[in-house]
């Protein structure tokens, strides 16, 4: 135990080794505190001391750079005055010699103005005589083009002015017309389309305008033909109608069937045809030849342009029977029962018939192409040539009838004919 007295208050306490130690420590530390903070302040006197003599170093050789530097300056300024007249003298020369040149410049460039003023003005006066020139020429050339159209259009006017006058004429000649008077027209042209063929191909035909009105109407012609032994090939009844634009009530071709049959019946014609030129927006009538049996036995309707071909188509088809229909009248005269016969005969008709229609429905197919445009004109001989064909194949069935074949199953008919062998 160490006794340690206080300072303070002079009394003695005993302390163990580790306060002792402890104390001792503090003591130590206090005195370790003290002489740093000595040793501090001292070393701050020597800073400032330092700081201190580093400024006034620092200051003098500042001042010592500055004097230096002032005294450059005023050399380099006074070097630079020198420069700067020598060079104010040499701009100033060289502004005295582009003054002049702006000059001898400003000369050149009046004279140039000068001479293209009076180049543009000697241009521009050339230029206007070529435009007063221009003018004249383009007035002289409208006036000459205006008094040509004017001449045309006098001439164009003259020529409307007669055309117009001309479908007056026509319509007024049309008003004035009859529908009697239309249809013998009619009636005139088919009489005279036929007879520019009847000699050559109408030798033994008989082709009048029907006057027999005993039965209280009659039909406009009637068209027959025989062989050289005189037995009838063919015979129709012609009928014309046709109507004029102006007319109030407009007719159609159904009216006119019923009393053409019953025309054909009386005077014991076997076709009958209406030449007809109604309804000529029909479709239906301008597709060519129209049959119309389902109506009226053995009736056509046809456009005047068909006229002739009805005719050749009808006498050909009967050109083919005929050598039937004369053994048939044969037959007849020797008063033969003839019933099988007939119903063969009738069978053979059916099949040409057949026959016809397929070549009439080609022929109207023809007839289509013919109306349209001559262009179709070989269209149209293909469709005719194409329809021959059915008619070869009717002449084939009636050069196939022959008598051995009607007189099949017929113990009658067949000792008839073995009589006249």
């Amino acid at each position: 135990m160490n006794e340690i007295i206080c300072p303070n208050c002079k009394k003695a306490f005993k302390v163990d080794e580790a306060g002792f130690a402890d104390i001792l420590k503090q003591v130590r530390d206090h005195q370790f505190e003290e002489e740093l903070l000595s040793r501090l302040a001292l070393a701050e006197k020597e800073k400032e001391s330092a700081v201190k003599l580093a400024e006034a170093n620092l200051r003098n050789s500042l001042q010592e750079q500055l004097a230096k530097k002032d005294k450059e300056l005023t050399e380099l300024k006074a070097q630079k005055d020198a420069e700067l007249s020598q060079k104010l003298t040499q701009k100033e020369t060289e502004l005295l010699q582009l003054k002049a040149k702006l000059e001898n410049i400003e000369v050149e460039k009046k004279l140039a103005v000068t001479e293209a003023t009076q180049k543009v003005e000697k241009e521009r006066d050339e230029l206007a005589n070529a435009i007063k020139l221009k003018d004249t020429e383009k007035e002289l050339l409208e006036k000459s083009l205006s008094e040509k159209y004017l001449a045309e259009l006098k001439e164009k006017d003259a020529i409307i002015k007669h055309k117009d006058e001309e479908i007056a004429l026509r319509k007024d000649m049309k008003l004035k017309l009859s529908t009697k008077m239309i249809g013998e027209t009619l009636e005139q042209h088919c009489e005279t389309e036929f007879n520019k063929l009847r000699a050559t191909a109408f030798q033994r035909a008989y082709f009048e305008k029907d006057n027999d009105s005993k039965s209280g109407s009659k039909g406009d012609f009637i068209y027959r033909e025989t062989d050289e032994a005189g037995n009838e090939i063919i015979s129709i009844m012609f009928e014309m109608k046709n109507e004029g634009d102006e007319t109030a009530t407009k007719k159609r071709n159904e009216d006119f069937l019923k009393e053409l049959d019953k025309d054909r019946t009386e005077k014991k014609c076997e076709y009958a045809v209406l030449v007809s030129l109604l309804e000529a927006d029909s479709e239906y009538y301008n597709s060519g030849i129209v049959d119309v049996s389902h109506k009226f036995s053995k009736m056509y309707v046809v456009r005047p342009q068909f006229f002739i071909p009805i005719i050749t188509l009808l006498r050909n088809a009967a050109m083919n029977s005929l050598q039937y229909k004369a053994e048939l009248a044969l037959v007849k005269n020797q008063n033969i029962d003839i019933t099988n016969f007939e119903e063969k005969i009738n069978t053979f008709k059916e099949g040409f018939a057949r026959n016809y229609e397929l070549a009439s429905r080609k022929f109207k197919t023809a007839i289509e192409e013919i109306d349209k445009t001559i262009d179709h004109l070989q269209k149209t001989k293909d469709s005719l040539l194409s329809s021959d064909n059915n008619l070869r194949l009717a002449n084939q069935k009636a050069e196939d009838l022959t008598i051995k074949k009607l007189t099949h199953g017929n113990p009658t008919m067949k000792a008839k004919f073995d009589d006249l062998k």
